[in-house]
């Protein structure tokens, strides 16, 4: 048996509305939003008494999913430290690729984002970055040249 696809990867956030508007200026679509009231969702992830609200988010004319859950019982935790380096165990970004990595450098610095390093090109394949977001998270950009 084969995946299927992959369908989406779970940012834990405390600031839902702000981490949506960046997700949105990035040019993602907000599918849904709202309470998550299945309390199967408590077996599913191993904690009791759970309360909180999601949102999905899609990328345009693709298979690609972002869900966003905020955590109002029980408490989410924050990592330390909390703007972790590139080197630390686990996953550190998501990749998106973009049609003009400048322009959407400069509409996610509304947000607050700011590079991570610096904006480089490879070869002449792709220029790439890593912006730093509302709440430590960080996307990968790359804009595909030629």
């Amino acid at each position: 048996m084969a995946i299927q696809r992959m369908d989406n990867v779970l940012i834990v956030v405390d600031d839902l509305d702000a981490v949506i508007a960046f997700f949105v200026e990035l040019g993602m679509e907000l599918e849904n939003k709202g309470p998550l009231d299945w309390r199967g969702a408590e077996r599913v992830i191993g904690l009791d008494d759970v309360r909180q609200d999601v949102a999905m988010l899609r990328v345009p004319d693709g298979p690609g999913r972002v869900e966003l859950a905020k955590f109002h019982r029980p408490k989410a935790i924050t990592p330390e430290p909390k703007d972790a380096p590139a080197n630390t165990l686990g996953i550190r970004r998501v990749m998106f690729a973009v049609d003009d990595i400048e322009d959407v450098i400069t509409r996610l610095r509304a947000h607050g984002a700011e590079l991570v390093g610096e904006l480089e090109q490879y070869e002449n394949i792709f220029r790439l970055c890593y912006v730093r977001g509302p709440e430590g998270i960080i996307v990968g950009l790359a804009e595909q040249l030629g």
